[in-house]
């Protein structure tokens, strides 16, 4: 009996999983770039004053902080002096790519430019605005600024149909 409930927990935390909303934003006004699966877990890449930038991960109650520019100095040294001929055999094509890439809805996209010249930005105002029509939200501005804002949904499940699929 006991047994049973246990399994059918374990199921339903499994069809949970493959389900939570994987909620991707990007926005470089604000400096804020992370992925989220909703209530469960956040990584979010912030700056940081000697590193240059960090990975703050934050699952349930407890964060961790990441510094992966940190590791890379060292992860060369070590490669220089441990040479393997053993190959990956997994592989991970464009396709896959691709395929994995489409499976994202897009539900907001704001692009704010400014080229810097004067008469491009003039070329791009009428396609920027036929973007408007179809798109998301495309300006040009003639004052400098430059803004990105996206916000991309996927489920788990998603992906690995996407994999399956291609």
């Amino acid at each position: 009996m006991w047994f049973a409930a246990i399994f059918i927990l374990f199921l339903l935390l499994i069809l949970y999983v493959l389900l939570i909303p994987i909620i991707v934003s990007v926005d470089t006004e604000q400096n804020q770039y992370e992925i989220r699966l909703q209530g469960m877990a956040k990584a979010s890449i912030e700056e940081h004053k000697k590193e240059l930038l960090r990975i703050k991960l934050k699952i349930f109650l407890f964060t961790f902080y990441f510094y992966p520019l940190k590791s890379l100095g060292e992860d060369k040294k070590r490669k220089k002096a441990k040479k393997s001929s053993v190959k990956s055999k997994t592989k991970f094509g464009v396709r896959k790519m691709v395929s994995m890439l489409r499976s994202f809805k897009v539900k907001k996209m704001v692009i704010d430019i400014d080229t810097g010249d004067d008469v491009l930005n003039a070329k791009l105002y009428p396609f920027f605005g036929l973007l408007n029509y179809y798109l998301g939200t495309f300006n040009v501005n003639f004052e400098g600024r430059n803004q990105l804002i996206l916000q991309m949904h996927n489920r788990p499940i998603n992906i690995i149909k996407s994999f399956i699929n291609k």
